[in-house]
């Protein structure tokens, strides 16, 4: 049989000298998977994706070699005009090539692209290396096995476009997407990697936790770029100017304590402030990208500066989340607009709410609306997660604010006199509440002619009032 990875690094090498640009990660396993005649699926596993987005990703493949190579390229015949194209033009590979079972191998020592190297699936050195090959250990240059796995959405069209210029034509360093659980933002995030990654050099996604230290996190991000690298620094900021490096961090606020204003870190997880402070002011041509509850407080310290610093805060799906509905099935759709202001627009709220509809509610959105109270069901426990998190200055002002409509903070209550006021905070606390919870998308911003009101999402506020 043919050798499948010099084949491979010979049509890369093919498809670089025409459009300037390495086949990715997904690409080279699926040309790896037709030469051992895998089916979709087969590849599909071993990559840890969809049959469907393999497909999609196929589709896109042989149309790309076809026009590399000038003729049609598919799955049925690709092995085959490799085979044809090497024989009329064995010229052009010198003498360095060797029989392999009968088939002829193509070799190209000099390609500097890695190998593919499949997470599930073991083979013998014979399929994957001659004697001549290098002692290298393949490289992996996009590593998103902790990401979720990739399902196209176009419903964040405005977002992608504004975290697109921001990252590739502003080269911004540091973008935080931050809201509440539910917004979507491992989606996006997800969706965004996909649409830029052919802009980076190395894209690595890590899920927080408390157990992440940044020293451990600094030795691991230094271990994915220094690959096979004959002169190795001790300096990630160095691979960050040697290399365009996209590093996402999802989950951010789990290095955040509870109970505490938002973007206060554990103790553990301090230095990840100076961490990020260095990434945003240090030259270089990577970015960090941030996932997270929280908007962390060295955020709005940088974007004051004027720094290479932006964020974005994920706000409701609006009239797109009708969507959602309509995969549930629910009926009344002149009510579905209310529905989706009371959701404040949540992917995830409105799906768990949609199955609760459809379960209890025979589908009908109006016999929902009508019952008596609002029912939070499944969604009880998430507000409640979310709401023990925050600190007790910000529990008195999200109550207060939940038993009103928008309001003027500057109108606040017993201000000058904190003795009639039915918040025992002092003005400097007050301030701060309502700063933290800006930072954790839980206050929502609307300005009339003289002045900026402040209110709380609605099913917040009937949480606040009925179930704390």
């Amino acid at each position: 049989m043919m050798d499948i990875q010099e084949a491979i690094e010979w049509t890369d090498d093919r498809v670089f000298a025409k459009t300037g640009k390495r086949l990715d990660s997904l690409q080279r396993t699926i040309l790896e998977g037709t030469l051992e005649n895998q089916s979709y699926k087969q590849v599909a596993e071993d990559y840890h994706c969809t049959k469907d987005h393999t497909k999609r990703v196929a589709a896109e493949l042989w149309k790309l070699l076809s026009d590399v190579l000038g003729e049609e390229v598919k799955k049925a015949n690709f092995k085959s005009t490799l085979k044809r194209i090497k024989n009329s033009n064995i010229s052009n590979f010198g003498s360095d090539y060797i029989q392999i079972m009968g088939d002829i191998n193509f070799c190209n020592e000099h390609c500097p692209y890695p190998k593919v190297k499949k997470a599930t699936k073991t083979r013998s050195p014979s399929a994957n290396s001659s004697t001549n090959s290098p002692s290298k250990q393949p490289e992996q240059r996009h590593n998103l096995t902790e990401a979720p796995e990739w399902e196209h959405h176009n419903n964040r069209l405005a977002e992608i476009t504004t975290l697109k210029k921001w990252i590739l034509a502003e080269k911004i360093r540091l973008v935080t997407i931050f809201g509440l659980p539910g917004m979507g933002k491992t989606t996006l995030g997800r969706e965004l990697v996909e649409q830029i990654k052919d802009n980076f050099d190395y894209i690595l996604w890590r899920n927080c936790s408390e157990t992440l230290t940044r020293k451990s996190f600094q030795t691991n991000l230094i271990e994915f770029f220094s690959q096979n690298q004959e002169t190795k620094s001790s300096s990630l900021i160095d691979y960050l100017r040697l290399n365009r490096c996209l590093i996402i961090l999802d989950d951010l606020q789990e290095l955040f304590a509870p109970e505490k204003f938002a973007g206060t870190y554990l103790p553990e997880a301090e230095s990840y402030g100076k961490f990020l402070k260095e990434m945003a002011r240090s030259p270089h041509n990577s970015c960090i990208l941030i996932l997270s509850w929280e908007k962390p407080t060295e955020i709005a310290t940088l974007e004051g500066e004027n720094r290479h610093c932006r964020s974005l805060q994920m706000g409701g799906l609006g009239e797109a989340a009708a969507e959602i509905l309509s995969n549930k099935g629910l009926k009344d759709d002149d009510k579905w607009g209310e529905l989706i202001q009371l959701y404040s627009g949540n992917p995830s709220w409105l799906n768990i709410i949609a199955a609760t509809i459809a379960d209890l509610f025979n589908r009908s959105v109006d016999r929902y609306l009508s019952y008596p109270g609002l029912f939070l069901g499944d969604l009880e426990p998430i507000l409640e997660e979310y709401y023990q998190r925050l600190s007790a200055p910000e529990k008195s002002v999200i109550l207060w604010l939940a038993n009103q409509k928008a309001v003027d903070i500057s109108q606040k209550p017993g201000v000058g006199a904190i003795h009639e006021s039915p918040l025992p905070l002092s003005e400097a606390d007050f301030i701060k509440a309502i700063n933290s919870l800006r930072k954790r998308g839980l206050i929502e911003k609307a300005t009339d002619n003289e002045s900026s009101l402040f209110d709380i999402p609605a099913l917040v506020k009937n949480y606040v009032k009925n179930y704390s």
